[in-house]
């Protein structure tokens, strides 16, 4: 049997230790390391930077598509000139993602189409590009699969994934109502995270409104007081994105027919 190259051994060693990179940079960071005299040292320590690089950048994709997004929504997309005011005030802080860190909340809060989710989701996939675990969910998703969970007797494999996300976005939080049960499904399984862990919610009801979609006022206060502490608490209140873009496409279509 004819003897392997020491190049056809590489790649094969490259292939079994899944290291892509390391095997079709080889060529030509050897040429390099050859013409500007690397050491031994420099070359493999190149070839590694290289691999180590890509798989950082494969996690990060990964974490991305593993959260759950609806859509992809970045931070350099947003129109901060169109936010409301308390959002362009808090933004430069919440980028910095100190929140998650410090294992603290952000609620968002305001009527629909003011950028709740667009800033939500856009804070969250900067959390991926800095390597934390993120999920995203909307609040009638999450409280169907708690129950599914909880007929299926999985509930406690749900609630352990559930707290270790440094993340959680849970959207549209008062859009459908709950009846009592599902108040207290939902407390119960947001409480597993608080002081622990961050969770940003978005929500088009203030909180002295969260009694219409949960009736228990006790338990309102309760999830509120628990949401809220130490919380981020941003104001979105204002006019509606979607309204403001309708109102330019019917300017624009009066001023053609001028």
């Amino acid at each position: 049997m004819e003897e392997l190259t020491e190049k056809e051994r590489i790649d094969i060693y490259a292939r079994e230790l899944r290291m892509p990179v390391f095997r079709m940079e080889l060529a030509d960071v050897t040429t390099t390391a050859t013409s500007e005299k690397w050491s031994y040292q420099r070359l493999v320590c190149e070839l590694l930077a290289k691999e180590t690089e890509n798989r950082q950048e494969r996690r990060k994709k990964q974490r991305v598509r593993r959260a759950g997004f609806p859509e992809l929504k970045y931070l350099d997309e947003l129109n901060r000139e169109e936010l409301p005011e308390d959002a362009r005030v808090a933004l430069p802080e919440l980028e910095t993602l100190d929140f998650i860190r410090e294992g603290r909340n952000v609620v968002l809060y305001g009527n629909p189409g003011t950028g709740k989710t667009h800033t939500a989701i856009a804070l969250a996939i900067e959390a991926c590009q800095c390597d934390m675990s993120v999920l995203f969910t909307t609040v009638p998703r999450l409280l169907t699969q708690i129950r599914e969970c909880r007929s299926q007797r999985t509930l406690s494999r749900l609630e352990k994934t559930f707290e270790k996300y440094d993340l959680v976005v849970c959207d549209e939080f008062g859009y459908v109502s709950c009846d009592k049960e599902g108040g207290e499904l939902l407390f119960n399984h947001l409480s597993l995270r608080a002081g622990k862990k961050s969770t940003i919610i978005t929500t088009n009801l203030a909180f002295n409104r969260w009694g219409e979609i949960i009736k228990d006022k006790v338990l309102v206060a309760a999830m509120v007081d628990r949401l809220t502490h130490k919380a981020m608490l941003v104001n979105m209140s204002g006019v509606s994105y979607r309204l403001k873009e309708t109102k330019k496409i019917m300017d624009n279509l009066d001023s053609k027919r001028k």
